[in-house]
């Protein structure tokens, strides 16, 4: 892929040179792909389906530390967490256009480990990357990527069409994600302490990658297709169970009653949320960035998902006046409080 071994500055290639160079290697894979980079602007052809566009920004020091957070991973993640958008439209994302504000102290050999990881997500998902705009940056690093997907009209699938007495599903498991972002926290402050000790991630794999490398939930959205299910409301989870789904309720002019026990939570999520002194259903209601889809479906297609593992059923939804509930495992009601990410609250 790429043959650099020296540090080379990024001012030698300059702007549209940086761009041929991190992007000779994209092969276009999609006819609707009619132009990508090289002009103002792309050129889609939408065909029978409806467009589905949407973007993410990714901010130093408020989205991610480089402190342990590699730049291969942080490339990857930044395509991943866009995609899940057009996911949680029930969508096929196919395209992305990627910007970056960089620093001074960001050599060519930096910013092609972020290229890197775009690149593995555009293969692994199929997806063409077909512009962009690069800047300087006095900020700290500065990624911005917007999706672009497309579904067919009937199949598209909004926040707002959730109705009373509908199944409350969602795919995978939940609180990984920030547990994981804990373990990093706490091992990048014993280094700060000490910066002789190694980092102890032993064990850990799995919530260490629910954090640094998510994977969207594109295999949801075929397997949905596959059991001839339309979800009647979708989001994907970033900011937390909670959050998402009091986002559903508000936009549906619905209430919900989720169940604890029902929370689908991985034993190591589990185990080392209870290490750290925390929650575990604290974490999965609040954490966020788990990118799992969180769904409601009418009663009579739970038939037809109810043996799949990889989707749990975890309440339903009620009348507006019932509010937004959780039934812990020893039978208490909660009301249900959205205290996941804010951008904003620093």
């Amino acid at each position: 892929m790429f043959e650099n071994k020296e540090r080379t500055d990024l001012a030698e290639l300059g702007e549209f040179g940086l761009i041929q160079h991190l992007t000779d290697n994209f092969k276009i894979k999609h006819e609707s792909s009619i132009k990508g980079i090289g002009d103002d602007a792309a050129v889609l052809h939408g065909g029978d389906k409806e467009m589905l566009i949407s973007t993410d920004l990714l901010l130093e020091g408020i989205h991610f530390d480089l402190a342990y957070v590699p730049l291969m991973h942080l490339g990857y993640k930044a395509v991943q967490v866009n995609l899940s958008d057009i996911y949680a439209m029930n969508g096929v994302a196919t395209q992305i256009t990627v910007s970056i504000g960089l620093s001074s102290k960001f050599p060519l050999e930096a910013v092609e480990e972020i290229y890197k990881g775009i690149e593995l997500a555009c293969n692994k998902f199929n997806i063409d990357l077909i512009g962009g705009d690069t800047s300087s940056s006095k900020q700290g690093l500065v990624i911005s990527v917007t999706s672009i997907g497309f579904a067919a009209k009937e199949d598209i699938v909004y926040r707002n069409g959730a109705n009373e007495g509908d199944l409350v599903c969602v795919s995978g498991d939940l609180g990984g994600a920030y547990v994981g972002l804990q373990i990093l926290e706490r091992e990048k402050q014993i280094f700060l302490e000490n910066p002789n000790v190694q980092p102890d991630l032993e064990g850990k794999d799995y919530i260490i990658e629910r954090q640094l490398k998510p994977e969207g939930r594109r295999d949801i959205v075929d397997l949905l297709a596959q059991m001839k299910i339309v979800p009647t409301s979708m989001i994907d989870v970033s900011d937390g169970l909670a959050s998402e789904i009091m986002h559903i309720c508000k936009q549906s002019d619905k209430g919900c009653t989720l169940y604890e026990d029902k929370f689908p939570i991985d034993p190591m999520t589990y185990e080392t949320a209870r290490e750290l002194g925390l929650d575990p259903t604290v974490c999965a209601l609040n954490g966020g960035e788990d990118y799992e889809l969180l769904f409601t479906i009418k009663q009579e297609d739970y038939t037809k998902l109810k043996h799949d593992v990889d989707i749990s059923v975890i309440g339903h939804m009620t009348d507006k006046a019932s509010g937004c509930k959780m039934i812990s495992k020893s039978n208490v009601v909660h009301e249900l409080k959205a205290q996941g990410w804010n951008a904003f609250k620093l």
